[in-house]
């Protein structure tokens, strides 16, 4: 048995970033940070929900196992350092993974971490625990673990099935945190319990998130902020008057039109843009008549044009994607050579929908018959604005559709009932690596395999790719995915959107990530100069 405990490059890129950091700053503690927010999540507890409406309040309230640099912008295997482990290390074949976790950690109600809280947490993960999530979209991330052992206090091993390539990075996301094994999940939901930086205060509803600083945080000197006020706030025009007004001290999620709005109103604000890994997809319930059939689901494929989606969203500035993201910040993603090879994807969207007119024809549809359905979408402006442009596009073709909003707080459940027909909704990619956005989205059962999509021979090509250690060779099996399943029309996926953060000269120590939105949010170096 190999046991090489791998912490001293990750300590050593940590140190040297925070070390830069001190030099060129000298931070300051205390403050409230106070942010404008853009929806109100159903829940508190991050293993339960989707949405980074809870994620982003909640991850700084706990800790995983181990973590991504805060410090470095693109999410990758060599960017993960230790967080409630101080390191870990592989048995030969790959097949055991080993951590050695912190001692003298609390929880926020003064009881010891240990061990035994990172099994209960997986346990309750993989359905073992005696009590259940309420829903657990990130299930199927785990199929891969026979077994979470602990020897002693202050050691745990997961023992896996097979080799897994990307496993350390699924336990790195902000979506692993690690729960305690003496709250429920119901108070989870309400007022969760963590060991991170920032404790649990309030939420309210459709009014306010509120996290206050943790006096007993076992990293000496963090968090710097007294604590963070998330005023929610849905509409996009109100919310974005309010950063202008000076109300807010930063704004996440500005969108290329607004983004002239605050240059012009707020030339003061710092901001800055990149093109998240979190596409624009259509849901189509295989399971429901008359999209059941093959042709009728290719017909709505071919009556996509992804260029008119980037243009009108994103005035040009986003990029048309499969399901992995596109380089150079994505480092799984297709070249635009290779997209434009997959169906539905090429220039000439006057042919592809002849095509796809014909195919409704031979199924008895035409201008005097044409059919009629709902597209759902989570009412938010990210979601809402797509899918009226989905509608317009599939009116192309015979097929009118009316808009059916659903808030944050049903939306998940009804995906998860798959009670819908079509539905336009946003991949929320946590990790850029082929395994979380396969296993999650497209593996036959998958919870959030929202479509119903199962193709047994796709899943055996998913376990391929996720044993392949080679880089290069991976990718390569990977793109072969990626082709099938645009081929299956399985969940096609529109564009990636262009978006930016913008902040108030005063707001230090913020890394946007360009590869995930998922796992920056930690927020304890974060500092205000005032």
């Amino acid at each position: 048995m190999k046991r090489d405990f791998r912490v001293l490059a990750a300590v050593g890129s940590l140190s040297l970033a925070v070390t830069v950091a001190d030099t060129a700053f000298a931070e300051k503690a205390g403050g409230i940070l106070k942010v404008g927010w853009f929806d109100s999540p159903a829940s508190m507890s991050i293993l339960e929900e989707s949405t980074i409406a809870a994620e982003r309040p909640m991850m700084g309230v706990f800790n995983n196992l181990v973590m991504y640099d805060q410090h470095v912008a693109q999410n990758s295997l060599r960017s993960i350092v230790p967080d409630l482990a101080t390191a870990w290390a592989w048995n030969e074949e790959g097949t055991e993974l080993t951590l050695p976790v912190r001692q003298g950690v609390k929880w926020h109600d003064g009881k010891p971490f240990t061990a035994a809280d990172v099994k209960c947490t997986f346990d309750l993960l993989q359905g073992k625990a005696s009590d259940k999530l309420r829903i657990n979209p990130r299930k199927s991330w785990f199929n891969n673990v026979a077994e979470v052992t602990t020897k002693g206090d202050y050691e745990v091993a997961f023992h896996l099935n097979r080799p897994q390539a990307s496993f350390l990075a699924m336990l790195a996301t902000g979506w692993t945190p690690i729960y305690p094994c003496h709250v429920s999940p119901q108070q989870m939901r309400l007022h969760p319990i963590g060991t991170g930086p920032f404790k649990f205060a309030e939420f309210r509803p459709n009014e306010t998130i509120k996290v206050v600083r943790n006096p007993d945080y076992w990293k000496p000197g963090r968090p710097y902020l007294d604590g963070i006020e998330y005023t929610i706030i849905k509409d996009v025009s109100t919310r974005l008057l309010a950063f202008i007004a000076g109300q807010h001290d930063v704004y996440f999620g500005v969108t290329v039109p607004q983004l002239k709005d605050v240059r012009a109103q707020a030339p003061q604000a710092i901001c800055e843009s990149s093109t998240p890994n979190v596409a624009r997809n259509m849901l189509v319930n295989r399971r429901v008549p008359p999209f059941d059939y093959p042709d009728l689901r290719r017909a709505m494929s071919l009556s996509l044009d992804r260029k008119a989606f980037n243009n009108i969203i994103n005035e040009g500035q986003g990029v048309i994607g499969a399901v992995m993201q596109p380089p150079p910040d994505g480092l799984w993603g297709m070249t635009p050579e290779m997209l434009a090879a997959l169906p539905g994807y090429g220039p000439d969207v006057a042919m592809n929908r002849a095509e796809a007119r014909t195919i409704m024809e031979k199924l008895g549809y035409g201008p005097d018959k044409r059919l009629a359905i709902t597209v759902s979408t989570r009412n938010t402006a990210g979601y809402r604005d797509p899918a009226v442009i989905l509608i317009s596009q599939l009116k192309e073709n015979y097929i009118d559709a009316e808009l059916d909003p659903v808030d944050t707080t049903q939306w998940y459940p009804r995906l998860t009932r798959k009670d819908f027909k079509v539905a336009l909704n946003v991949t929320e990619t946590a990790i850029d690596d082929p395994d979380p956005a396969f296993y999650e989205n497209y593996v036959c059962g998958a919870q959030r395999n929202y479509t119903g999509y199962c193709n047994p021979e796709v899943d055996k090509l998913v376990d391929g790719q996720s044993m392949e250690t080679d880089f290069e060779k991976r990718k390569r099996l990977v793109w072969a995915i990626e082709r099938k399943l645009a081929e299956d029309d399985a969940r096609p996926i529109l564009f990636y959107p262009r978006a930016a953060y913008c902040r108030k000269p005063e707001f230090k120590g913020f890394v946007a990530m360009v590869n995930s939105i998922y796992n920056n949010s930690r927020f304890e170096d974060l500092w205000l100069d005032r």
